[in-house]
């Protein structure tokens, strides 16, 4: 299905993407139901590292500020 705002997303991290693994997930699949009933109204939806960090938009200051703290942590 269209998603205009996922597809501005993975745009703007594209300059990022040697730095973490974008995992995308089809929350209108079936085996993602626990997915589609947490955030059915806020994609796109953004975890790092396992948790939460924003929805809607990308904000890349904050994406950038929790990007360098977890590669700080794993040196």
């Amino acid at each position: 299905k269209p998603c205009p705002l996922c597809d501005e997303a993975k745009e703007v991290l594209e300059p990022y993407k040697r730095r973490f693994t974008l995992q995308e997930v089809d929350i209108t699949l079936p085996e993602n139901l626990a997915w589609y009933d947490k955030y059915k109204y806020d994609i796109p939806v953004f975890h790092l590292n396992g948790k939460f960090l924003m929805k809607h938009q990308v904000d890349i200051q904050k994406f950038e500020d929790e990007l360098m703290k977890l590669e700080l942590q794993n040196d």
